[in-house]
């Protein structure tokens, strides 16, 4: 089975479109796909107007100043060697060769926008809980003040409250920074919080995309329809 196939669809400036489907559809492979950290084997990825595929590694380079991805794991998407302040900092001193002073001002802004505090700097990875890590993360994904985002499962690995507390820190870094994301969750409670519109992916494919709320209300595939009703509901 091919992992993505045939997948087609636009994200609009400044939507949210969730991706959502089981462990294994295929999401995580076709973020990473985008983003060409894993070269596809045919097909084409366009960026306003460009095909990234076709583009060469230093065209690229400029490019993922304008693409980034927050990973799922915070645990292991931060480099335990380095300090807060040099893993927020290190695409600013490889992109914009930012000297250090100005750096260390961009960094103290960007924990400030995700919620830490100047302290964090100095601190190591393994200092955090999982959403502080998670919010480091972010921080780094936002660095080069891009415009696009690949936010890959970014709650899967944290408690319910805590990935609460991350969710709306996308929605409110979103409304400050004009950002475009790409969510991705197995969670239909999550994306239909956050999104604009929903994809829904099974096996390698979309098998159906519209608003969310006419997903989540009128869904038309059998496995979207199968994704809602196993969604728990709250009594009240």
């Amino acid at each position: 089975m091919r992992a993505v196939d045939e997948v087609s669809f636009q994200v609009e400036a400044g939507e949210t479109l969730g991706l959502v489907g089981e462990s294994g559809s295929g999401k995580s492979t076709l973020g990473r796909l985008i983003l060409r950290l894993i070269e596809p084997t045919s097909g084409s990825v366009q960026y306003q107007g460009r095909d990234l595929l076709r583009a060469s590694h230093a065209e690229m380079r400029g490019l993922r100043r304008e693409m980034q991805i927050i990973f799922q794991d915070p645990f292991g998407s931060l480099d335990p060697r380095m300090r807060v302040e040099d893993v927020i900092s290190e695409p600013l001193a490889i992109h914009e060769r930012m000297s250090g002073s100005l750096r260390k001002t961009r960094t103290e802004e960007l924990l400030r926008a995700v919620g830490l505090d100047e302290s964090a700097m100095r601190r190591f990875p393994h200092e955090f809980s999982g959403g502080q890590r998670q919010r480091i993360g972010i921080a780094r994904a936002l660095a080069l003040r891009p415009k696009f985002i690949v936010a890959d499962e970014p709650v899967s690995a944290l408690d319910v409250s805590v990935g609460a507390q991350i969710v709306n820190l996308l929605a409110q870094l979103q409304r400050e920074f004009g950002l475009t994301y790409l969510f991705i969750s197995h969670s239909m409670p999550v994306v239909r919080y956050l999104a604009t519109r929903i994809a829904v992916m099974y096996r390698g494919k979309i098998v159906e995309i519209g608003m969310t709320a006419q997903i989540t209300e009128e869904p038309q595939h059998p496995y979207t329809k199968t994704l809602l009703a196993a969604t728990p509901e709250v009594v009240t």
